[in-house]
């Protein structure tokens, strides 16, 4: 898939970690920050790494996951690779959580096109 040459203006939030809680930090800045950012600006928060179990729509954060996608703003993505090494599927996942194949390349790529980057 080839990206778009030019992106409105989006912010990264990157969650990187082994505990729910990183995630449900993650989450709750998303919101604030969709809160605050323009009507135009989207959030999206990228999780790798065994954070993403958090995700799962069993998890004790499956709650707040569906609140934080009630803003059409905020878009929660899972890392393929991650799901792959915590033995779980784009299925397993809370309903409206989208997935890319690898969350550096994609952080990689949104960068390049001028979002900004924060992590958590």
């Amino acid at each position: 898939m080839t990206p778009p040459d030019v992106i409105n203006r989006q912010l990264l939030i990157h969650v990187l970690g082994d505990t729910p809680d990183v995630v449900a930090a993650a989450l709750r800045s998303a919101r604030n920050a969709a809160a605050e950012l323009g009507s135009d600006d989207s959030v999206q928060v990228v999780v790798q790494g065994p954070a993403v179990r958090a995700l799962a729509a069993d998890s004790a954060l499956a709650d707040a996951v569906t609140d934080s996608l009630r803003d059409p703003r905020v878009v929660v993505l899972a890392c393929q690779n991650s799901l792959r090494s915590a033995d779980l599927t784009p299925s397993d996942l809370r309903p409206g959580v989208q997935t890319v194949p690898s969350a550096v390349a994609h952080l990689a790529e949104r960068q390049w096109l001028g979002a900004a980057y924060v992590r958590i």
